[in-house]
């Protein structure tokens, strides 16, 4: 039998959320399809592993299955026991799902936020589609075209519904080159510790691991730790990883800002890699939380009360280790915006800690047009990159799209290349010594050190006359032309 393609797969999903479509909000898709597709993958893959054991065994293949298979699915939670309902069927999935919680620790809490039982959005003859449409699909290793097709199907759904979630608060999904460049900027490596304190649904974390196994790096001995305030996205974030294999992982629930449980023995844990897109200008921060901060965070300056940027950057840089680097995703006001901020940046510059300023092109994330840069903060610099900050105006390399634009892979590689080169290429990118950007008073506009204007061209006005003279006159000698035509034909002209 021929197996599943992400192609197909992609498009079965898809289908699911038409099948939905009128009953609830677009923005919960997401929420009851990732609970489908987690609970009939955990089945199928535990119905392969009773079927080995079956065969090995002769008998009593349930008990080797667990032995087997690192989840145990229950009997409350086997498949054909919801393939075989007419009614009660919302309270039936939420039995599977509290059934696996149960019995596998690492399920904890996962499940907790999805809810069918609302007959009402979601009656039975629905639930009965949906089930149905499921169970076409077999999700066993065995029937898989590639290891890691769930995930990127998963990836591909939270894209697709980026544009009705996550807009709240100033939180936007990150587009996939996003986090692709800004994991090649920051290059983890295998054996490192990396954290998304701003975790999301885990595609940075999961992109982190995605370039260590390119690079031929063991994506087994990488510590990923994340924490999330949603409650919803953070138990998309733990089946995303999971669905990714990515099993030894720590992501808290929670607001990072007001309650970081990042914590081991009273003291954040360091880590040797930061990378996160923070809620834009977040509002409601946690600015009393902080004012009283029992880690430090904040030794820089306090944020406005309605601009939380820089007290996530300075989370950040609270929790790099003593060679670490990140990468962040901020709005472009961080960068000018004067006042609270402005002390603050004086104070992480004087410290040399930024080392590059990336302008990113218009219109890239999902929802908002606010312009955005990446920030790379470095605890452990080059000697040649001391006192010094890269700046590259990357804005113009994008491909321009219906509703918003992309990053090529062009695009990715030309930012990346240049910042490993760390030289100037003119009206694109150059080192600036901290001296002249001391003497703009901190201000790292991008405007500020590179003209990225087009230069205009210079017009020779003899030229410019004698072309138009040289047009008025076959203007004119193709008016005689038509003229004596006409007189030809016989109008009187």
């Amino acid at each position: 039998m021929a197996k599943i393609t992400l192609p197909q797969l992609e498009a079965h999903l898809w289908e699911s959320a038409n099948i939905l479509r009128g009953s609830i909000d677009s923005a919960d898709y997401k929420n009851y399809i990732f609970g489908l597709l987690f609970l009939k993958r955990l089945h199928d893959v535990f119905s392969e592993a009773e079927q080995r054991s079956k065969k090995r065994e002769g008998s009593g293949g349930g008990k080797n299955a667990r032995d087997a298979y690192l989840f145990v699915v229950p009997e409350n939670s086997r498949w054909q026991r919801l393939q075989a309902l007419t009614e009660g069927i919302g309270e039936a999935i939420n039995e599977a799902f509290a059934a696996l919680e149960a019995e596998n620790p690492l399920l904890r809490g996962v499940f907790a936020t999805i809810d069918f039982s609302d007959t009402e959005r979601l009656p039975d003859k629905l639930l009965q589609q949906l089930i149905r449409h499921f169970s076409a699909i077999h999700l066993g290793n065995s029937n898989l075209s590639e290891p890691d097709i769930l995930g990127r199907a998963y990836e591909y759904l939270l894209k697709q519904f980026a544009a009705d979630a996550g807009k709240k608060g100033g939180e936007f999904y990150t587009p996939n080159k996003v986090v692709e460049l800004i994991v090649k900027l920051i290059k983890p490596e295998e054996g490192m510790r990396v954290c998304d304190p701003t975790a999301g649904s885990g595609g940075m974390l999961i992109q982190a691991v995605d370039y260590i196994k390119a690079k031929g790096g063991n994506p087994q001995r990488i510590t990923l730790h994340g924490q999330e305030r949603n409650l919803q996205t953070w138990a998309i974030c733990r089946m995303n990883l999971l669905l990714h294999g990515l099993l030894d992982h720590r992501i808290e629930k929670g607001d990072t800002i007001r309650e970081p449980k990042l914590v081991e023995e009273g003291k954040l844990i360091l880590y040797d890699r930061v990378i996160a897109n923070p809620p834009f200008s977040l509002s409601n921060w946690g600015l009393e939380e902080a004012r009283t901060d029992q880690f430090a965070r904040f030794r820089f300056g306090m944020p406005p009360k309605d601009k939380g940027d820089l007290a996530f950057v300075q989370h950040m840089v609270a929790t790099l280790s003593s060679n670490g680097k990140a990468g962040v995703v901020v709005p472009n006001g961080v960068l000018f915006r004067s006042g609270a901020e402005a002390q603050i940046r004086k104070g992480l510059l004087e410290e040399d800690l930024v080392e590059a300023v990336i302008g990113l092109p218009p219109n890239l994330f999902y929802g908002t047009g606010i312009p955005t840069s990446i920030l790379i903060v470095n605890r452990k610099k080059e000697t040649a990159k001391k006192q010094k900050v890269f700046f590259l105006h990357g804005a113009s390399g994008f491909q321009e799209g219906k509703n918003q634009n992309f990053l090529r892979d062009a695009d990715v590689q030309n930012i990346v290349s240049a910042y490993e080169k760390w030289e100037a290429v003119d009206k694109y990118c150059r080192v600036v010594e901290h001296s002249e950007i001391q003497a703009n008073d901190y201000n790292l506009n991008m405007a500020r050190y590179i003209d990225a204007s087009e230069q205009e061209a210079q017009i020779d006005v003899q030229e410019a006359l004698r072309k138009q003279r040289e047009l008025e006159a076959e203007r004119s000698e193709s008016e005689g032309k038509m003229l004596r035509f006409l007189k030809e034909l016989g109008y009187d002209v």
